[in-house]
C-alpha cells in the first residue's frame, strides 16, 4: 500500500453508513446518500432498505464503519457482531457475547460480497463493540480499534468494564494479537478518530451513570495525540453538545469536502430525534456548535460518514433503484 498518496481526491458528495434500532430488519447495514456535496442533507438509498444483511455469528450488525485504503482501490468495513432485537439481556451480551467482528470490502461501495466474521478480542473479553478502523502510517497497518470488557475468571463471573482495545492489520484478514489502548479504570466505549495536519484527535464516550461525582457522564470527550499508539493522550474537551443534548454517545466526526470546516454527530440515545449534529471551523479548540439547519434518514444510529468522489456518488445513487 503507497501510504504517501494523497489522502483527499476530490470529493463529491457524502456517503452515511448506519444501523437502526432494535427491530426486525434494524440492526443489519443501512446507506444514505448527501444531496450533492451538501454535508448535513441526507437521503436513504434502498428505499430505506438495508442494503447488506448479517447471516453469521448473531445474525445482526451494529455500529458499521468503512475505511478508504490508502492506496484508494477498496474500501474496507467493520461492524459489531450483536442482535439486541433477539434479547434484550446486555448482562449476556457484555459477559458473553461475540469475540468478533463482521467484515466487509468492496472496490466500488456497491458490492460487498459475502462478509465474514474475524475473532479479533481475547478470550478473556465478554463482547466486541463499535470497531473502527484508522490507517496508522507509523506501523503501515490498519489500526483496528473496539471496547471489550475483560475479565479475571475464565466464567465471565465478576465485576468489569469496558476498555477500548486494538489490534493492527493489513488485509482485514490476518490481525495483530489484541492491545489495550484506553484503560481509564471505568466503563469507555464508542471511539472515533480523525486526523489533521499531523494530530489524531479521539473521540469517545464515559459511559458511567452521571453522578454529583460524575457530572459528564454518559457524554463525548476528546483528546488528541501525534502517535495513534501513545501512552498518553492530551485532554482537549469534555462533556461536548451538553448544552444541546440530555446525554449523547456513538461520536462520527468527519471533515467537510469545500472548506475547513468538521462536523461532528452525537446519538441523543434514549431520544426520539437521535442523531444530532455539531460542527466548528477549528477542530483544536475543542468547541462544538450545534448545526442549525440538517435532515438525516429515520432512525439515524451509530455509523460512519464518508466522503466519497463524483464517480462513486452517481454509482452509489443509482444502485439501487
Amino acid at each position: 500500500m503507497n501510504a504517501n498518496r494523497d489522502p483527499r481526491p476530490e470529493y463529491a458528495g457524502y456517503l452515511y453508513v448506519h444501523f437502526k434500532r432494535e427491530a426486525e430488519d434494524g440492526e443489519q447495514i443501512y446507506f444514505a446518500l448527501s444531496e450533492g456535496n451538501d454535508p448535513l442533507h441526507f437521503d436513504d438509498l434502498n428505499g430505506g432498505k438495508p442494503v447488506l444483511y448479517a447471516t453469521l455469528g448473531e445474525h445482526g450488525v451494529r455500529d458499521p464503519h468503512i475505511v478508504r485504503a490508502p492506496d484508494g482501490d477498496r474500501f474496507y468495513m467493520v461492524a459489531t457482531d450483536l442482535c439486541l432485537y433477539k434479547s434484550l439481556d446486555w448482562d449476556r451480551h457484555q459477559r458473553r457475547g461475540s469475540r468478533s467482528i463482521m467484515v466487509w470490502e468492496s472496490q466500488d461501495l456497491v458490492d460487498w460480497g459475502e462478509g465474514r466474521l474475524v475473532e479479533v478480542a481475547p478470550p478473556e473479553a465478554g463482547n466486541t463493540w463499535a470497531p473502527e478502523s484508522v490507517w496508522d502510517s507509523e506501523q503501515e497497518a490498519f489500526l483496528v480499534h473496539w471496547s471489550s470488557t475483560l475479565y479475571d475468571d475464565a466464567e465471565h463471573e465478576g465485576q468489569s468494564y469496558n476498555r477500548i482495545m486494538y489490534a493492527t492489520t493489513r488485509d482485514f484478514r490476518e490481525f495483530s494479537e489484541p492491545h489495550v489502548w484506553i484503560d481509564r479504570g471505568w466503563h469507555t466505549i464508542d471511539t472515533t478518530v480523525i486526523d489533521h495536519e499531523g494530530v489524531y484527535y479521539r473521540f469517545l464516550k464515559d459511559e458511567r451513570s452521571r453522578t454529583h461525582g460524575v457530572p459528564k457522564g454518559k457524554t463525548v470527550f476528546s483528546e488528541t495525540s501525534r502517535s495513534l499508539t501513545a501512552a498518553d493522550w492530551e485532554p482537549l474537551a469534555e462533556g461536548i453538545g451538553l448544552d444541546a443534548i440530555s446525554q449523547g454517545e456513538g461520536p462520527l466526526v468527519y471533515k467537510s469536502n469545500t472548506e475547513d470546516k468538521w462536523y461532528l454527530w452525537i446519538d441523543e440515545f434514549k431520544a426520539e430525534r437521535r442523531y444530532v449534529p455539531f460542527e466548528t471551523d477549528d477542530l483544536a479548540g475543542g468547541q462544538w456548535t450545534p448545526s442549525e439547519d440538517f435532515r438525516l434518514p429515520e432512525d439515524p444510529c451509530h455509523g460512519v460518514v464518508l466522503p466519497v468522489t463524483a464517480e462513486e456518488y452517481e454509482r452509489l445513487s443509482t444502485a439501487w433503484d
